[in-house]
């Protein structure tokens, strides 16, 4: 089977309804009002400062990953 292209690939908001994009997003809303009820307070706050720092990380070990493939390129 011949590979789709980005052309011929649907977005997902082609292949899911809007009705159900915003049965998503509602759900998203409420689950994240469940955890600031159940965690302790500032538990939100941690948790994104966390993910930050976690892609911060990412960003560090993808540009050391450039810094040698550009110092292995001018060699």
């Amino acid at each position: 089977m011949a590979e789709k292209t980005s052309r011929t690939r649907k977005s997902s908001e082609e292949r899911i309804p809007s009705e159900a994009r915003e049965h998503l997003r509602a759900a998203r809303a409420e689950i994240r009002k469940s955890f600031e009820t159940i965690m302790p307070p500032g538990f939100m706050e941690h948790r994104h400062e966390a993910r930050k720092e976690m892609l911060l990380a990412f960003r560090s070990m993808i540009d050391a990953a450039l810094e040698r493939t550009e110092e292995k390129k001018t060699a």
